[in-house]
């Protein structure tokens, strides 16, 4: 999974703003918020016209140099925030006393504001001080609008590289300079020609220079790269004079990758350029740069089929996009040789590209599941990224690509840059997608909800923020009347008819719906309900898909459905809420997103925390918190309109809800206890299980998930008492949950942890402070709490668990990835295979050290597969004998060659690194994963008639490429009937006929008087590519279709074939495009001479004759 980002602007059509006016602005915003009402809907208006005017280049123009200016606006920032705060403390303790809806309604607009007030601080200021550090002081304006963009970029990248960080790479073209030919010339040389564009690369592109920064490294930390890059460019003198010209202009394409396709290395490293060791011949092909997220499955075939002559060091399958892209503009225009190009791959793909041709536009493809491409309309600029969150810092306005339908194609001119107008949308096929306000989309986060602070990890920074999701929840919702806490809800999450129905017995059942953790935290509230109501209600959990496949009955009216979602647009839930609602039952949401889809269908809806609470790490975690808390809540008011149950015991649960986010922070702050555990104990062991009883089951449900997701394990999950009845011999580690746990019920659970023990499990226990009864591996101690509310301390330090699990298990790899990291340098420096390995047997003893060192220990026991560990310990000690490669021979049983020996070590080094690699706030190896899948697309193409009709006469599946059945799915709408076949083995230059069908049976051939391979057959054999042809003898049609294995031809299949005699013109542009590229190529020669192609005599010609002709001759139909 990797993320692209792609920026081209134009002068701005703004003015510099006054910086009296941004001052009088924000001392209104002052005023209103500071006023006897508080205004904090005026104050936001005032700072919203504040942060407009500070985006782009003009804001940046407004405070770079401007120390006074910039030092005034945190001054009255700082006065608002202060104000803010104070309001926000207020509502808190809801001292205006305001009902559930107006302390809502207070919230949303405090939101808004903070929001603005967070981009004026954390945007625009912070934008202006990166963008002076860059460009130094006294930069003239040119140069600001260039590190501008720059800045905008590696802000891109910061955020994008959640989706992966292996490498980096920001590319910046430069044209409008003034720097004199020769001087340029000789700069350019001083700085050297670097055929593999690596770091500090510099190309002289005729009007525009190129200029790549990149990062490449197998271990790091997020940001790392992004600073990498930024000291790299920040060092380059030849891009400062560039940009400092007065005319010069900007543009970027940028990009960070998670390796998929080629090793960890700057020549791999994304964006890459079309040069080639030699140029093709004939024109000088235009310069290109590429960037790619998804994996080009076909990039082999491709290399071959055009004979890219690519350094063997980049081994990215990115490397052909550029390539392609500049052999195809060589004769035609650039945006037709960029779709030309796209149509040639294989696989789930997003690009981007960029061309010293036309250096402000920018090309970008989206085709297949898992990519993603959104264009933001920034002020005078586009920024693509592959994420919303790549362009929410500069505008909350964008357009999302589609890549799910067949695929799209945009370019954006940057004359038009930030503006509709100059965006232009294409199929694949080359037919307009016009595009229109109806495509541009609203961002529903901030940079204020995607800034990771400075937490390693977005999992840990959302854990440590559940304290104060679950106080948001709360918050203005617990009221004392008559010495006595009471939950108040309000009428928008229980509307009044649905209180009177429970009130009047009509409502007699509840269901608590939801998926994944949504479900698990609405076995809370059932829990909770049930107790509360002294189970006189008929409470039940159910996930929302079992509730609609096996439990909906024709009339649901005494129903009361409490549907749980963290984002309120989870498929399931939804599609299950629009069946209750339709058989009369009522609902009421726990939903974390305004406006989402589920508080449009809902009776009623209770927000979690703020009602914005969002989550950029894949595991979600504080949700759950802030729906334990919204059900609590929910379940006191049911209970009361209800009119059933203790009111003390709804103020004590109540009480203990407050004191619920101070318990969390003491869980917090036992970090360091919870990390020592997870290193000592979660490594070695392969099985893993989390136990729990009474509401502690509902924590093991909720950590079992999350274990599951950040350390990749099929995790069982049992009650405590349960447990030794099931899988004890495995000798697993077993957390388990027992928080809150006192008396009779913490003697049983002591006594399974014992039996635990004596089966030479390992358990780990999480218990209330002070408890010594516990006799486990280790005990995790949390602050005593309401017995109910226990199993939401126990789920806190599971989470905590499982963040740190993931780490040590992850750091587990780091030897074999410096060992990786060693064997890419040692390649990247053109070294002979013999001084590789030499190197080799030198520089892999440390990390082979501690490797074996972790296999004595036992570390790897848990997560390394015994196969993987016993082929990578094999190899490494090959490499580490006094003969290497003779030792490898002997062991393996291949030709020993020190090329083969190190690609079988990098292959299992791989292997290894994979299995061990624990991305905390991704998903593994999503890229891979979405390749497979694309692998399997022959699926769409194996039902055409005419591939039916080759397996039918023997051809196996497994000689016919996957390029082989793509053309002869593209042939097969001109194909009318197969009238026969023959099948023929091909042995060298021998061949033989092995069957017949049809009227071939009846047909003579030459083979039978003459063995050897020529002629047609010795074309198609050794270029290995279908052809239709007519035969010299007879004049029938016959297509040849090579069988190749093992890189050899062993066959053709030779089909007798009756063509139609005319196709639709646009069906028989698709024919011509799938067959030999002979549409691209008669349009080419049609235009050369007559200037225009006129695609309406498709229609008219024989097909035959638009198959098999000589180009030149179909062509002459055009000229006449």
């Amino acid at each position: 999974m990797c993320g692209i980002i792609g920026i081209v602007s134009r002068p701005p059509t703004r003015a510099t703003p006054d910086p009296a006016d941004l001052l009088a602005g924000l001392d209104r915003a002052t005023s209103a918020i500071t006023s006897s009402s508080g205004d904090v809907v005026g104050a936001t208006l005032h700072a919203r016209a504040v942060d407009d005017a500070l985006r782009g280049l003009p804001g940046v123009l407004a405070l770079v140099g401007h120390v006074d200016v910039v030092a005034a606006i945190i001054a009255r920032l700082d006065q608002i925030d202060a104000a803010t705060s104070d309001i926000e403390g207020r509502l808190d303790s809801n001292a205006e006393q305001l009902d559930a809806e107006a302390l809502e309604r207070a919230n949303a607009e405090l939101i808004d504001l903070k929001d603005a007030l967070w981009a004026i601080r954390h945007d625009r200021l912070r934008t202006a001080r990166e963008v002076e550090a860059l460009a130094g002081r006294d930069a003239p304006a040119s140069a600001l609008g260039g590190y501008l963009t720059v800045q905008q970029a590696f802000s891109a990248i910061d955020r994008l590289e959640v989706r992966g960080r292996d490498s980096a790479g920001l590319h910046v073209f430069v044209w409008g300079h003034d720097i004199e030919a020769e001087a340029l010339a000789t700069l350019v040389e001083q700085r050297g020609v670097d055929p593999l564009f690596q770091s500090g690369a510099v190309v002289d592109a005729g009007a525009c220079l190129s200029f790549v920064y990149k990062a490449a490294a197998e271990i790091g930390e997020l940001g790392d790269n992004t600073a990498a890059l930024r000291r790299a460019l920040n060092a380059d003198q030849l891009l400062r004079r560039a940009v400092q010209s007065p005319a010069a202009k900007v543009a970027i394409l940028g990009h960070t990758r998670w390796a998929s396709v080629g090793i960890i290395s700057e020549p791999n490293t994304h964006p890459l350029n079309s040069v080639e060791l030699e140029e093709p011949g004939g024109t000088t092909p235009p310069y290109v740069v590429a960037a790619l997220n998804g994996d080009v499955d076909n990039h082999a075939d491709l290399r071959a089929q055009h004979a890219l002559r690519i350094a063997s060091t980049i081994t990215t399958d990115a490397k052909v996009i550029p390539a392609l892209v500049a052999r195809h503009a060589t004769t035609t225009n650039l945006a037709e040789a960029f779709r030309r190009t796209v149509n040639e791959f294989e696989g789930s793909v997003a690009i981007g590209v960029a061309s010293a041709e036309a250096p402000s536009q920018l090309f970008l493809a989206l085709r297949g599941s898992g990519q993603g491409l959104y264009i933001g309309l920034a002020d005078d600029c586009y920024i693509a990224a592959s994420e919303p969150y790549g362009v929410v810092e500069e505008t909350s306005q964008y357009v999302r690509m589609d890549g799910e339908h067949g695929g799209e194609i945009v370019m954006l001119d940057g004359v038009h840059a930030g503006e509709l107008s100059g965006i232009v949308r294409l199929a694949y096929d080359g037919s307009s997608l016009p595009i229109g306000a109806d495509d541009v989309a609203t961002a529903e986060v901030t940079t204020r909800d995607i800034n990771r602070g400075d937490a390693p990890h977005f999992l840990l920074k959302e854990i440590s923020e559940a304290p104060q999701s679950f106080a948001k929840t709360l918050r203005g919702k617990i009221v004392e009347r008559n010495g006595l806490l009471q939950a108040d809800v309000g009428q928008r999450a229980l509307p009044a008819d649905v209180a009177a129905r429970l009130a009047a017995g009509t409502i007699r059942r509840v269901r608590v719906i939801g998926q994944g953790t949504a479900a698990v935290a609405g076995q809370s509230t059932a829990a909770i309900l049930d107790e509360l109501t002294n189970s006189t209600l008929d409470v039940d959990a159910i996930t929302a898909t079992e509730l609609s496949g096996f439990g909906m009955r024709l009339d649901m009216s005494d129903t009361l459905a409490i549907a749980v979602s963290q984002s309120g647009t989870t498929t399931d839930t939804n599609r299950t809420v629009d069946l209750l609602r339709s058989r009369g039952a009522a609902v009421i949401g726990i939903v974390n997103r305004r406006s989402s889809d589920l508080t449009d269908k809902a009776d009623g809806v209770l927000y979690t925390s703020d009602g914005r609470d969002v989550e950029m790490s894949v595991a979600s975690t504080k949700a759950f918190y802030a729906q334990v808390a919204a059900g609590a809540l929910l379940s006191c008011a049911i209970a009361e309109a209800v009119g059933i149950g203790d009111p003390r015991r709804r103020s004590d649960l109540l009480a203990s809800l407050r004191e619920m986010p101070d318990a969390l922070r003491e869980v917090l702050a036992r970090r360091d206890v919870i990390a020592d555990a997870a290193r000592r104990l979660a490594p070695p062991k392969r099985y893993w299980a989390v136990v729990g009883n009474g509401p502690n089951k509902i924590a093991a449900e909720e950590v079992r998930i999350k274990l599951s997701e950040l350390c990749y394990k099929s995790i069982a999950c049992d009650s405590t008492e349960d447990k030794k009845h099931i899988d004890l011999s495995s000798e697993p580690l077993i957390l388990v949950c027992a928080a809150g746990l006192v008396g009779s019920t913490a003697d049983d659970v002591a006594k399974e942890v014992a039996i635990f023990t004596a089966h030479k499990a390992t358990p780990i226990v999480v218990a209330n402070d002070g408890e010594t009864r516990y006799h486990a591996a280790a005990t995790i101690n949390v602050p005593p709490v309401d017995p109910a509310l226990g199993f939401v301390l126990s789920a806190m330090v599971g989470h905590l668990f499982g963040y740190e699990a993931a780490l040590a298990i992850d750091a587990s790899a780091n030897p074999l990835r410096e060992a990786r990291e060693t064997i890419e340098r040692l390649v990247s420096e053109h070294l002979s295979g013999d001084e590789v390995v030499a190197r080799l047997h030198l520089e892999l003893r440390r990390p082979a050290e501690r490797f074996e060192d972790g296999l004595r220990s036992g570390l790897y026991d848990g997560h390394l597969e015994a196969s993987t560990a016993a082929r990578l310990d094999g190899l490494l000690r090959n490499v580490s004998s006094d003969r290497p490669v003779e030792q490898y021979q002997h062991q393996s049983g291949k030709v020993g060659t020190p090329a083969a020996l190190i690609d079988d070590v990098v292959t299992a080094l791989t292997r290894a690194i994979e299995e061990l690699t624990r991305p905390v706030d991704t998903i593994k190896h999503q890229a891979k994963t979405v390749t497979v899948g694309i692998s399997r697309s022959d699926e769409d193409v194996i039902d055409r008639p005419l591939v039916q009709a080759v397996l039918a006469a023997g051809a196996g599946r497994d000689v016919l490429s996957y390029r082989t059945l793509k053309v002869l799915a593209e042939l097969d709408p001109a194909v009318a009937d197969v009238r026969g076949y023959t099948r023929y083995r091909i042995d060298g230059d021998t061949i033989s006929i092995i069957d017949r069908g049809g009227i071939s049976r009846d047909l003579p051939s030459r083979v039978e008087h003459g063995a050897k391979l020529r002629g047609t057959k010795h074309r198609v054999a050794s270029e290995r590519e279908v052809l239709v042809a007519v035969g010299r003898s007879d004049g029938r049609t016959v297509a040849l279709v090579p069988e190749v294995k093992g890189g050899e031809t062993t066959g053709i299949t030779l089909l007798h074939l009756a063509l139609h005699e005319r196709l639709p013109a646009a069906v028989m542009r698709g024919v011509l495009q799938g067959y030999d590229r002979r549409y691209d190529r008669l349009v080419d020669w049609v235009t050369e001479t007559e200037g225009s192609f006129d695609e309406s005599l498709l229609g008219e010609l024989p097909v035959a004759e638009l198959l098999i002709e000589p180009i030149s001759d179909a062509a002459d139909h055009w000229r006449r």
